[in-house]
């Protein structure tokens, strides 16, 4: 077989690059990029005449800024959980998409992780069972991401009221309230779990 010449041979890897980024939400983490073959120092030199582009340190993708946020999420975070505003409003419980991403995720996790000017990222730290609450997945991007159910979310509504502004919190009441899908049943399962079930039968109870 002929060598490929040092051209050849650098669209060749950059091509793997762009097919492995694609299945990953178009990021790749160094480990990643290194596993295909790639030097280490071989990705500086990209980064440095801007064939690839730093998302954040150990992040890498190319045309960053032009990918939805949601791709970037999926790609970077896809061991977390959307929650409270980010969960209300993919849920469509409230209709203007907040500015900052609300993301549970588990609290062992490093918090340099979110260190990012672009997308905004609210890390909520949570203990690894309550993680796990409650959780299904949505069509997201190129592929699908946790986030909690209606129930789970409205227990954190209440239990991180505070945290809420005070009309997107009155919105997620009412629109549970009118929803046509809700499992009180379960509500008061997570409730119980979540410790806001005096919350829940004094807000909702009343309701239902």
């Amino acid at each position: 077989m002929e060598k490929m010449t040092r051209r050849e041979k650098t669209d060749f890897l950059l091509s793997q690059i762009k097919e492995k980024m694609e299945e990953n939400g178009g990021i790749l983490k160094t480990s990643q990029i290194t596993g295909l073959g790639v030097d280490y120092r071989r990705i500086l030199s990209w980064v440095e005449d801007g064939t690839l582009e730093r998302v954040k340190n150990g992040y890498y993708s190319f045309g960053y800024k032009e990918r939805s946020e949601e791709e970037l999420i999926l790609g970077l975070f896809s061991d977390s959980v959307l929650c409270l505003d980010s969960a209300l409003y993919y849920h469509h419980y409230i209709a203007q998409k907040p500015f900052a991403w609300h993301l549970a995720v588990d609290k062992n996790t490093s918090k340099s992780r979110f260190k990012m000017e672009y997308p905004v990222i609210l890390p909520y730290y949570t203990e690894p069972e309550a993680l796990k609450l409650g959780v299904m997945e949505i069509p997201f991007a190129s592929g699908s991401m946790n986030i909690y159910t209606k129930e789970r979310m409205l227990c954190d509504c209440l239990k991180y009221q505070e945290k809420l502004d005070r009309d997107v919190f009155k919105r997620a009441i009412l629109s549970y309230i009118a929803d046509g899908a809700k499992n009180f049943a379960e509500l008061l399962s997570i409730a119980k779990e979540r410790k806001v079930l005096k919350k829940v039968q004094n807000i909702i109870g009343v309701w239902l």
